[in-house]
């Protein structure tokens, strides 16, 4: 991941398009390019089998999320750390990590004025 001065973002956001958020991927997350690339087929498929754009639209907000978060590295880290204690912990441990990711998640869909998830 590139680094970033002062806690600054890596990159500034990018618009909520495909090809914005997959240069974004590649740049701050280029490890995630191949779950990128089967996640918009599959998207693909399904808004094609349904005639409905909806899977499109949930995969643009999910990766925007993304990018809205691994963009900002101090909260890529503690959402990081959130994650390992909700794999590694106790109950309670658990429960606090998903309550905490939930806010991670819940700030950065307000962030970008998606509805909450």
């Amino acid at each position: 991941m590139t680094t970033s001065s002062a806690g600054q973002p890596l990159i500034p956001e990018p618009p909520a398009t495909v090809t914005a958020l997959r240069q974004a991927v590649a740049q701050i997350a280029p490890a995630a390019l191949p779950a990128f690339t089967r996640e918009l087929d599959q998207a693909a498929d399904q808004s094609r089998q349904a005639s409905d754009l909806a899977p499109l639209q949930r995969f643009i907000a999910q990766w925007a999320v993304h990018v809205h978060i691994q963009r900002q590295p101090h909260l890529a880290e503690e959402l990081r750390r959130w994650e390992d204690t909700a794999a590694t912990g106790d109950a309670q441990q658990a429960r606090d990590a998903a309550s905490a990711i939930g806010t991670i998640l819940d700030e950065a869909h307000a962030a970008l004025g998606l509805p909450p998830r």
